[in-house]
């Protein structure tokens, strides 16, 4: 596409209309606990099983990757900060459809995302509370952080500062008292020294592969903080802050909690799968009431991940329309807050939960199904925007690269062709094969769509 072309897209407006009311502690926070996701808790038991101790080079080489990612997308948001983060990104240099298509398909991803953690959540507190009806504990879920997100953007951004402190807290907690086990200076314990890392690939290549796309999944949700730094005091700085601290980040939480537990306890144990791997390694040590303390920790993370979801969802959508890609009823800002937009996203992420008990088998499946690959899209729609708007800043505002993508533009390059073979291996795996698939034809349609309403609105 020629550059005149590019540059027609008018820069965002959206940040203008919404409130600052993010203080950097509630960005650095959110950055922090960001990182620390449902699925790290809830997921990596399945890739451990899988991959065995291998499991740390799966989340290794997929959180160099995420790093990658995440410099390219830091680069252009610290740039253009804008509550539309990549997807307005993707449209300011691929084009309107592209900035349609990775926004609606990740506005999809979310509200489902909101769904599948309330039912997380509810299923922990009906353990607690047998009789109690899951969805009615979903719906309470639902209607207290839509009250949060209805109400200023400081409400969302205090919920997530304390729950993102409990959720570092915990799995600092966690990696100390694993360390020292391992070291065998923890009171009542013993050194287990390599004894678990005997059988490094116990399942071969295609264990490693089932472990790879089981991490790369794991890390979805990082993009939240580059989307609350457009409501932020001082965008560019918090962009800035959150993105050069991201690899210390993935390396401390994910790569070594994963190293932890696999020497810790044995890779084909039946409590990783069961219990969790993080009970399991606790459980191991001794921890008293280590399973209560965990499901504990799991439903912060999963509350957590509801409330900043409702929150991405909602911005994504309010930026979409901002730009005349979506229906303008769900631009209207009240008190600094796309109200509409919330209630839209919080109501589709309650379908989702009623289909999930109305239609398990085929919608529900369907939809689970569609939205499998859409963080790789949009990982791609990142990688491809980085290299056409660097070249244009360093040709207009070399000024506004405060933050640079590291040995451009190559290891753009190599994080392409990263995502190019995670996208093979999916093609390899039955279960991920028909997530492509689906993911594929919802993201074809999505441009098609976008494509044509750009050339509707262009003709009036």
């Amino acid at each position: 596409m020629p550059s005149s072309t590019l540059t027609k897209t008018p820069p965002e407006q959206a940040s203008d209309s919404l409130s600052h009311g993010l203080k950097q502690r509630h960005l650095s926070m959110i950055a922090l606990g960001g990182v620390i996701g449902a699925g790290l808790f809830v997921g990596s038991g399945a890739g451990i099983a899988a991959a065995g101790p291998s499991i740390v080079i799966a989340y290794a080489v997929s959180g160099l990757l995420v790093m990658l990612v995440m410099r390219m997308l830091g680069e252009m948001s610290a740039a253009y900060p804008s509550s539309g983060s990549f997807s307005a990104h993707a449209e300011r240099a691929i084009g309107p459809w592209a900035g349609f298509a990775a926004g609606w398909s990740f506005w999809v991803l979310l509200c489902t995302a909101v769904g599948l953690e309330g039912i997380g959540a509810a299923k922990i507190v009906t353990g607690w509370l047998p009789g109690t009806p899951e969805w009615a504990w979903v719906a309470l879920f639902m209607v207290v952080f839509l009250g949060t997100n209805l109400a200023a953007v400081k409400n969302f951004g205090e919920f997530e500062f304390w729950f993102a402190a409990l959720k570092v807290g915990a799995i600092s907690l966690f990696l100390i008292l694993g360390v020292l086990a391992i070291a065998g200076v923890l009171p009542g314990t013993h050194s287990p020294g390599a004894a678990n890392l005997d059988h490094f690939l116990p399942n071969g290549g295609d264990g490693l592969i089932i472990g790879l796309l089981a991490s790369v999944f794991a890390y979805g949700g990082l993009e939240t903080v580059t989307i609350a730094a457009a409501e932020s005091e001082n965008p560019v700085k918090g962009v800035a802050s959150a993105v050069r601290t991201a690899m210390w980040r993935i390396a401390l939480f994910y790569i070594g909690s994963m190293a932890v537990i696999v020497t810790l306890v044995p890779w084909n144990s039946a409590d990783v799968v069961e219990k969790g791997p993080y009970v399991a390694a606790l459980d191991h040590i001794g921890i008293p009431g280590a399973g209560q303390l965990m499901k504990v920790v799991v439903l912060v993370a999963l509350l957590s991940a509801m409330n900043a979801n409702i929150y991405g969802s909602s911005r994504i959508a309010y930026s979409l329309v901002e730009r005349g890609q979506g229906p303008k009823v769900l631009a209207r800002v009240s008190g600094g807050v796309p109200r509409v937009a919330v209630l839209a996203s919080c109501t589709f992420g309650f379908v989702c939960v009623v289909l999930s008990y109305w239609r398990p088998d085929d919608v529900f499946h369907w939809l689970l199904n569609m939205i499998g690959g859409v963080i790789l899209v949009v990982w791609i729609f990142i990688a491809v925007s980085q290299l056409l708007l660097r070249r244009r800043l360093e040709r207009e505002a070399p000024e506004k690269l405060v933050v640079r993508m590291w040995g451009f533009p190559w290891l753009t390059w190599v994080a392409l062709a990263g995502m190019a073979a995670i996208f093979v291996l999916m093609a390899r795996q039955p279960d991920t094969r028909d997530q492509l698939l689906a993911t594929g034809v919802m993201t074809l349609l999505l441009a098609v769509v976008g494509y044509a309403w750009q050339r509707s609105r262009a003709k009036r």
